[in-house]
């Protein structure tokens, strides 16, 4: 793309500076890209977030862990307290958190919410705000 000799560091620094695109590290344990079907697991990969133009790409490099929906350790997940059907569809605890802070509420009703919305974390948050 930019020739066959390799590149300049500084000369494509300069360039993502001409086009404003703006380049950073994210320091991430994990990253989980769900599908329908399946779960990629990334473990230990580079992510980098890049802005150009209002539009934030990320890109995760690695190699992901497959498994399919619902498997694997279930010490990120809590259950539901309440009894009334046991199935809290494995919510993670992390998300329960996330819609808790972001909706101003507890944990037991960002549970509520989320599973009520089949774990969807803006819907459930729309839903208490």
């Amino acid at each position: 793309m930019f020739g066959g000799g390799g590149f300049d560091p500084r000369k494509m620094q300069q360039m993502m500076d001409q086009f404003g695109i703006d380049l950073t590290e994210i320091d991430a344990e994990e990253v989980v890209i769900r599908t329908p079907d399946e779960e990629l697991v990334f473990t230990d990969a580079e992510v980098q977030k890049m802005d150009a133009q209002g539009q934030a790409t990320y890109q995760v490099i690695g190699s992901p862990e497959s498994r399919a929906r619902g498997e694997g350790d279930s010490a990120g997940e809590i259950e539901s307290g309440d009894g009334d059907d046991g199935d809290d569809g494995g919510i993670p605890s992390a998300d329960i958190e996330i819609v808790a802070q972001r909706a101003g509420v507890s944990e037991e009703d960002a549970l509520d919410a989320l599973v009520a919305n089949d774990g969807d974390l803006a819907a459930a948050i729309a839903d208490l705000e």
